[in-house]
């Protein structure tokens, strides 16, 4: 599989990567997210701390690569800081 890019969003406290809720389930990681992450609609925004780690390490062992990064910065706080808590649900 070709590299796929991922949107890492941040702001001055904290960062998030988008990824689709399918993936999270093709990759048989969705039960590993934790509620530290936000969803909105079919996305799921991982934070950085532990979240992108568990699927950055699943991505890897699945396609002996890792994905890109393409950040966005946001100034203030970003809105995803007003997203929905991540549910497996």
């Amino acid at each position: 599989m070709k590299n796929k890019t991922f949107r890492f969003y941040n702001d001055a406290g904290h960062g998030w990567l988008a990824v689709k809720r399918k993936f999270l389930i093709e990759l048989g990681i969705l039960e590993k997210i934790t509620s530290y992450s936000y969803q909105r609609g079919n996305t799921v925004y991982l934070e950085e701390d532990l979240d992108m780690d568990t699927f950055f390490k699943a991505y890897e062992n699945r396609f002996s690569v890792l994905p890109f990064r393409r950040d966005i910065y946001h100034r203030s706080n970003s809105p995803i800081r007003s997203y929905e808590c991540f549910s497996e649900e």
